[in-house]
């Protein structure tokens, strides 16, 4: 009688995602893409096989921080390999496109450079680096469409998913690295992203976001043959039966188009919150980032989305202390705060980005952005809490996607994104319900479920 080999363990992979929403999808796929090759996810540092870090280049100091996680890597990786554990290191996202061979040589640690238009490669390139012994540097644009080779999408899934439909920027503001890292526009078949939305509705998810660096600017091929608008492809996937919900972000003012105005007024399943950076509110300075639009043109925007959709709310991205920025251009991007209202904002100090155009103009005293970040930030929270405040006495319909941190309360999302805490079963997640708000914080609502 044979005694039957034992079973290898199975391979782990610790995933650390920073940044953008993008980033969240992208390490959700090349965690199915290592799921396909055995690997298992660990929350464990000191239990990795493979330690992958999904990079953003958007934030201030973003290679610093890596090369920091780096360090502390290292050590782990140095640690097991006394206990006789082998531990590979990949850097994947946009700081692996810009810094390229830049990160091997200042961090001997990595074993693997990615970029994100290659990551649907993935799993060939931990082959390839396990059989060699030089770092794997991949970061080229190939043209071959990464989402074809990428493995179906995986169950179980929360409630919400996110789906990239768009990727890249033709935009070139002065400001922004993401021609540089994610390349040129490209927008996925609409046949594609129909499947696959349908294979996320087959696994629980009841609201899908559409992501794009530059969403609205989509342009994919439709069933027809003919190129597709946004608009277009909200209502085809909408009309998956199980899809509750949708949302779209990032969006860029000069791709509002009127056909996608006009499906915030058509279409129930969209929900009324839009996310419309526009970064400046003074001519001059949105001229030097090359945003292509005006302060008039964002007030124009604003009143034709609210006309069309009169309940919807706005939230936007804003940059304080760009290179040239007066007093008065500061002002002028108060006014348009002021003047249009926003439920939510993200608000930056203007940081320079190797290789961008703005990072060799002449920069501003870090003081003096500062003080007007901080200035801004007084006026938007002001605009936040109020917006909050508002909801109270209002029932909306909540998306209810995790258990909350107190015993037998569950976490959901308003249709204005705002986190709702209510006092509910565990079994009610995943189903919206509707919810009286009762109070209001700076971030969140709570209240109470009104009906079954």
């Amino acid at each position: 009688m044979t005694t039957a080999a034992p079973r290898a363990e199975p391979k782990t992979v610790f995933i650390k995602t920073f940044g953008c929403q993008m980033n969240v999808y992208d390490s959700e796929r090349m965690h199915e893409a290592l799921s396909a090759q055995g690997y298992v996810e660990t929350s464990e540092l000191s239990d990795a096989d493979l330690v992958l870090l999904n990079t953003c280049h958007i934030r201030e100091k973003a290679a610093e921080k890596l090369y920091s996680d780096l360090g502390r890597i290292r050590d782990v990786k140095a640690e097991r390999e006394v206990a006789g554990k082998e531990t590979m290191v990949a850097v994947a996202g946009c700081v692996a496109q810009a810094e390229g061979v830049e990160i091997v040589r200042r961090a001997p640690v990595v074993d693997l450079v990615i970029g994100p238009q290659s990551y649907h490669r993935l799993p060939e390139l931990v082959t390839r680096r396990t059989a060699g012994t030089a770092p794997v540097v991949e970061t080229s644009f190939p043209e071959d469409d990464k989402f074809a080779h990428l493995p179906a999408r995986t169950g179980p899934r929360a409630a919400t998913a996110f789906l990239t439909v768009q990727e890249g920027c033709d935009k070139f503001c002065t400001f922004c690295v993401v021609p540089y890292t994610r390349g040129a526009e490209f927008s996925r078949p609409v046949a594609s992203l129909e499947a696959e939305a349908r294979r996320l509705v087959s696994l629980g998810v009841r609201e899908i976001t559409l992501l794009g660096q530059n969403v609205n600017a989509y342009h994919g091929e439709g069933p027809d043959g003919e190129a597709w608008t946004l608009a277009r492809l909200i209502d085809r996937i909408a009309d998956i039966e199980g899809l509750e919900r949708m949302r779209y972000t990032t969006s860029h003012p000069r791709d509002m188009s009127d056909d996608l105005i006009a499906v915030h007024r058509d279409q129930p399943k969209l929900m009324p919150y839009l996310h419309l950076p526009f970064q400046a509110g003074s001519d001059r300075i949105l001229a030097a980032m090359n945003r292509k639009h005006t302060r008039r043109d964002y007030f124009r925007l604003a009143d034709s989305i609210r006309r069309a959709r009169p309940d919807i709310a706005l939230s936007t991205d804003i940059i304080v202390g760009f290179p040239g920025e007066t007093e008065a251009d500061f002002e002028a991007t108060l006014d348009v705060v002021r003047q249009v209202g926003f439920a939510q904002a993200y608000s930056f100090k203007y940081s320079p980005r190797p290789g961008t155009p703005a990072a060799n103009m002449e920069q501003l005293p870090e003081m003096v952005k500062a003080d007007r970040l901080n200035r801004l930030q007084g006026l938007l929270n002001q605009q936040q809490s109020s917006f909050n405040s508002g909801c109270i006495g209002k029932i909306f319909p909540v998306l209810f996607e995790r258990i909350g941190r107190r015993a037998g309360q569950l976490i959901g999302r308003s249709p204005y994104l705002q986190a709702v805490h209510a006092d509910a079963a565990p079994e009610l997640l995943g189903h919206i319900m509707p919810v009286e708000i009762a109070a209001a914080g700076p971030n969140s609502l709570s209240g109470v479920i009104k009906a079954a």
